[in-house]
């Protein structure tokens, strides 16, 4: 498999796992199965011109869409299962880490892919838990004639998608305490970041927590980036679109729509609040 660090601002970076031909003594699991079978079922709803099915995805698409990307990060990487390890252990499947060295320097890339393993393990442990909390309190919807339990439904879908991202991160983590990674810089993904036109969204205080080591880039220099002590975007969806079409990952696309969106959003929201921050702390002043 081969892993993506594409940084979607100067304070966040998109993890997200390509899965090439697995080695003959890796073969589909029962979830892999459950997981396309569910993909399949997904796009034929998506085909509908009406009706509840159609309404489900619409509703669906939209609540999809707010799932931090971060979870959707973690939850392309495979779980690890023993077979998995062992032949991990042996050589006989690569990981190869890519990323563009004009922003990530190598000896902060494995604490970034560490950071991304384990900022979010503890909340997708508690949620899992909550999830399963939640489902026996929903089973009554069930009897409802004609309604389908959309509630259970979507709980379930929670719990196994936190425990994917849980299991996900856990799998890199493995990869990590092990040296099993493969860091390879890219010119390709490289040339898609020089070529970002500026200016793009920035704000002065950051989205996130302000850790250095979240990014490792998040003090860039230079006039592309106005708020060094900020956060500014490094990506746009047109460009996102560019790094796909260049990569040839086109179900990568959507994780960078979502991606880009989401911190695109908190960006500018965090401008919204100074503003209004500012415009309250100047109207206090003149009545002074």
């Amino acid at each position: 498999m081969r892993l993506y660090l594409l940084p979607i601002s100067t304070r966040r970076t998109l993890l997200y796992c390509q899965k090439l031909d697995p080695p003959a003594t890796l073969k589909q699991t029962w979830g892999d199965w459950i997981q396309a079978k569910a993909a399949r079922t997904w796009s034929g709803w998506e085909q509908k011109d009406k009706g509840w099915q159609k309404k489900v995805v619409s509703y669906g698409n939209y609540a999809l869409r707010r799932i931090p990307y971060e979870e959707w990060g973690l939850k392309s990487v495979p779980p690890l299962s023993q077979r998995r390890k062992q032949v991990e252990l042996r050589g006989d499947e690569k990981v190869e880490v890519v990323y563009p060295k004009s922003l990530l320097p190598l000896g902060k890339v494995s604490k970034i892919l560490e950071t991304l393993a384990t900022e979010r393990e503890s909340l997708h442990k508690q949620r899992l838990v909550w999830c399963f909390v939640g489902m026996p309190i929903t089973i009554p919807i069930g009897l409802l004639p004609v309604i389908p339990n959309l509630p259970f439904f979507y709980l379930v879908y929670r719990a196994w998608s936190h425990w994917r991202a849980y299991a996900g991160g856990k799998h890199i983590q493995f990869l990590l305490k092990n040296n099993l990674l493969t860091y390879t810089p890219s010119s390709v993904v490289d040339a898609v970041y020089a070529g970002q036109k500026q200016p793009l969204p920035s704000t002065p205080e950051p989205t996130t927590s302000p850790d250095a080591e979240l990014l490792g880039n998040e003090k860039i220099p230079g006039p592309e980036n106005p708020y060094p002590e900020g956060e500014t975007m490094l990506l746009n969806q047109a460009n996102g679109r560019t790094m796909t079409q260049a990569l040839d990952l086109p179900q990568l696309e959507v994780e960078l729509e979502r991606a880009i969106w989401q911190v695109e959003t908190a960006v500018q929201l965090s401008k919204e609040d100074i503003a209004e921050e500012k415009s309250r702390g100047g109207d206090e002043k003149k009545t002074q």
